[in-house]
Parts: C-alpha cells; structure tokens; sequence
C-alpha cells in the first residue's frame, strides 16, 4: 500500500472505536456470569465478550486501512506480512473482567514496516484514553504525559504480572521481587499489562517489568511509553519485546536498575 497514512486523524478514529467498544464491555460487564468462560490453557480465560468485541474491532479497523493485515489475540483475523498490520487485544485483563474487578483495557497498534508508528489503550472503566503515533507526543484524554523523573529504585513505585501461566522462571521471578519489595516504594499488579505500560506512560507507576507476554499485551504501550520519554527493552536490553515474551519499561535511568536487577537473577 503506497497511500500516505494521516496517523493523527487514524488516532483519533481509533480512540472513538475503543470508546464505542468499552460501552459495549462495560454493558456486558454488568449483567456477566462464569458460565460464559471458556478456559484455552491454564488460567488462561476467554468469553464470548471478548470475541464480539473484537469482532467488533476487527471489522471497523479493515476499513480504516482496507488492505491492513492483523495480529489479533482471539484470532479472528490473522493476515501476516503486510506493510500495516493491526495488532488487537480486544480484553486486556479478562480475569479482572470475569471477576467484576474494575481494572481492564482495549489495546490496539499500527505496525508499519515492522515498526510501531501508532499505539491506543483505552482503560474501560475510567474511560481513560492513552494514545500517541510517530512523531507525536503521548496523551491521555488530551493533555500531554510525560514518564517520571525518578532516578533511584527507592523512590519508585514499580508494576509487573505474576506469573500465572508459564512457571519456567518462577524461582529467579520470585527472588527479583523480593528485592525489589525492599528497594522501592512498592509493587503493584493490575492484571493488565497495558494498564501497567500506560500507567508508566503517565508517571503514576515509575517502571514495569514482566515475561511471557504477547505482542497484543505490549504493542500500543511500547510506542506510548517511548514517546512520553521512556525505553522499552526484552530482558537483556535489546529490541526482542515485540515477540520475545519479555518486557522492562521505565525512565531511563530506572529502566537500566531494572536491567541490573534483572540481570543478576535471569540468564538469557
């Protein structure tokens, strides 16, 4: 496709998607019940709301960009090796969804040429909007956001996943938490990683590291957290976040603590 791309108005048309879509999960949300959970692996959940939301999703965004392929969590539509490629979680959070627990995200990015140009996280509940695009700065509900300016780990209030499904590296993930319990202001869990990123984004968490995680988890929040000044890395510092089931975000100078740390406990 050689057709300029207008990111900011693409944005904004996404934003809208994901506000239309989170009134749809917030109605469901009320009235929901476990017999509407699929299990697709151990603690790994799925319902009918979020395939209908991305259904929902997936249809709208085929005529933003008609000839786009996709990387979706659900899979309903997988196209690959196309110069844009949307990259949808429809429910990032779905146990805290089932659970009524008010913490849950739409989480949808443009990749170009194998590179993040755009990045949207709608938290549901708050009807918070994170977005950003090449070039631009990061927002969230219209006004700019930067990371923090925190520079030592005793200062920071720091977020991460626990390991719920994949439990290979459960013993150095439980030893580097607990120094980081004692190193900083504390730890949090939201249950979504894209909450986790886009709340790094803002500066109301100061970094966020977690493994065995998917591209639809860290897509939209790599390019939001690099454009309100963060680094986003895999586990040894590089670029593998993508797809290599690792992530570390924070300010720069936290986000080489987190490195250290992580290097003392994991081997690549």
């Amino acid at each position: 496709m050689s057709k300029e791309i207008n990111l900011e108005q693409l944005c904004k048309d996404v934003i809208s998607l994901c506000e239309e879509t989170g009134r749809f999960l917030r109605a469901e949300c009320a009235t929901f019940s476990s017999s509407r959970v699929e299990e697709k692996g151990t603690n790994d959940f799925v319902s009918d709301v979020d395939k209908e939301a991305e259904r929902r999703i997936v249809s709208r965004l085929a005529t933003l960009i008609p000839d786009a392929g996709f990387i979706t969590e659900e899979n309903t539509l997988t196209i690959r090796d196309k110069q844009f490629e949307w990259i949808v979680d429809p429910l990032d959070g779905t146990t805290n969804f089932i659970h009524h627990v008010p913490c849950y995200a739409i989480s949808i990015a443009l990749r170009k040429d194998e590179e993040i140009v755009l990045g949207v996280i709608f938290e549901v509940n708050l009807q918070e909007a994170f977005y950003t695009w090449t070039g631009a700065p990061s927002y969230l509900n219209g006004m700019e956001i930067r990371m923090s300016d925190k520079a030592a780990l005793r200062d920071c209030l720091i977020a991460t996943g626990f390991p719920n499904r994949n439990y290979d590296r459960m013993k150095p993930y439980i030893a580097m938490l607990t120094e980081m319990m004692f190193e900083t202001h504390g730890i949090r869990r939201m249950g979504s990683a894209a909450v986790d990123m886009a709340y790094v984004a803002c500066g109301r968490f100061d970094g966020f590291y977690e493994y065995h995680l998917s591209p639809w988890d860290v897509a939209a929040g790599s390019i939001i957290v690099k454009n309100a000044g963060g680094r986003v890395s895999d586990f040894s510092g590089k670029d593998n976040y993508l797809f290599g089931k690792e992530i570390a975000v924070a300010n720069p100078q936290v986000h080489q603590h987190i490195l250290e740390m992580i290097g003392r406990y994991f081997s690549h």
